[in-house]
């Protein structure tokens, strides 16, 4: 369960593009980040995607992904041309396909290396559901199947792009624009697949000769599970409340949102889920893994990625295509080891233990570190000594963090569902 969100002029302060995602999937579902270059590839080339092979293209674009450790695709990303996307997982009265197809984690990844706009993103994510379908688990311990919708932008315009299996329909975003883990084109559609169309004429679905989309095929009872309608209309109040103020410190707020709480809240007390979600018993087995946010600034796009879980406990960091990415050392899986986003779940997990405590003794100084490499990107001349002081602060700033956490363990049944997950990561 993810929420991607997107902020165009004029809602930005800057007017620039602003996009933002959470990633939430299981709670030892480790991503790391890569940066693969452009690439020739030869005539024939075939590549292989999580599940499926397909054909190669000729070019692919240099790219910046969040990738879940047991995937070839990608939860979340960008390319050297200025495109982001994001994708969220939903559910329809249409049952998703249980053969291996596309994911729609591979659909992201290929949106990205073979289209240098927005708009050509979308043209090859549809080609390629219509061509090749999509299904098959997504899920890591869990099963877990779904639909996918996206939000793919650029530096001057947005889209969202939903599917249920091969039917597609494309919206051009208006300025503000939250997606959840719930179909949300109505008849406010620009373009529809035609076997969907057809679908509806043939089922009576159509009015005026539209279909209202989600309306006839949101599958209401997994919505009331995974709160996808609930957590789109907090994503979009919350980017409505800063109309004409978004920018990057702002997107990373709401995407560290854990609903109308107070001071004393624990994730423990959480009801449904929230855009910065964490991990619980019963069905809320997901949480934030990953969180990406892009100021997609003509001459100066940088991408904020925390490289870790829980973005209320991360500290979001600076990434250009002309400055590379940082060297991430070891690539994480599902069991605990030294990799970057493993190190930073000992800061997590710690956390957990007396949470308003924690989050209350970090948080002015990651707000104030965020900042501060906000405003030093803007004004440095050599970027990449930048960036390279950014990562080296934050990484401070998180091992000070944990040595000073609160000497505290989970009670009750939040604890053993940790416990158990835990063990099976060899977590201690």
């Amino acid at each position: 369960m993810c929420d991607t969100l997107v902020a165009l002029p004029p809602a930005t302060a800057t007017g620039a593009v602003v996009f933002g995602k959470n990633s939430d999937r299981e709670r030892n579902e480790a991503q790391g980040l890569e940066l693969h270059p452009a690439a020739e590839h030869p005539a024939g080339a075939v590549l292989r995607a999580t599940y499926i092979a397909i054909p190669q293209a000729r070019r692919t674009h240099s790219v910046l992904i969040s990738r879940p450790f047991w995937m070839w695709g990608a939860e979340m990303g960008a390319n050297e041309h200025g495109v982001v996307i994001g994708n969220e997982a939903v559910h329809a009265i249409v049952p998703p396909s249980r053969r291996r197809a596309l994911i729609g984690m591979d659909l992201v990844r290929l949106g990205l290396e073979r289209g240098a706009t927005a708009r050509e993103a979308a043209e090859v994510i549809v080609g390629l559901l219509e061509t090749h379908g999509q299904g098959g688990d997504c899920g890591h311990l869990g099963r877990f199947y779904y639909h996918n919708s996206f939000i793919i932008a650029d530096r001057s315009e947005a889209l969202v792009l939903e599917t249920v299996g091969r039917w597609w329909a494309i919206q051009t975003a208006p300025p503000l624009r939250s997606l959840s883990n719930a179909l949300s084109i109505q008849d406010d559609y620009d373009q529809i697949s035609p076997a969907l169309i057809e679908e509806a004429r043939t089922r009576g679905w159509l009015e005026n000769g539209r279909l209202r989309i989600a309306d006839r095929l949101l599958d209401v009872a997994r919505d009331s599970i995974s709160h996808g309608r609930g957590r789109c209309a907090r994503g979009q109040a919350l980017l409505e409340a800063r109309r004409g103020r978004m920018d990057p410190l702002a997107m990373m707020a709401i995407l560290r949102d854990h609903g109308e709480v107070g001071t004393d809240w624990h994730p423990a007390d959480t009801v449904g889920r929230t855009i910065c979600m964490h991990a619980a018993e019963g069905p809320r087995r997901s949480q934030s893994v990953g969180s990406l946010v892009s100021d997609l600034t003509p001459g100066r796009t940088i991408h904020w990625v925390t490289g870790s879980s829980a973005p209320c406990l991360s500290v979001f960091k600076p990434v250009m295509f002309e400055t590379g990415l940082p060297d991430q050392g070891l690539f994480p899986t599902d069991k605990t080891d030294d990799s970057r986003w493993w190190r930073h779940e000992r800061l997590h997990r710690a956390a957990l233990g007396d949470f308003p405590s924690a989050l209350a003794a970090i948080a002015a100084e990651r707000d104030a570190l965020e900042a501060s490499f906000v405003t030093r990107m803007a004004g440095a001349e050599d970027l990449k000594a930048a960036m390279v002081v950014c990562w080296r602060e934050a990484d401070a700033a998180e091992a000070r963090w944990l040595t000073a956490m609160p000497k505290a363990k989970p009670a009750g049944s939040f604890s053993r569902s940790w416990g158990r997950l835990n063990a099976v990561a060899e977590f201690s």
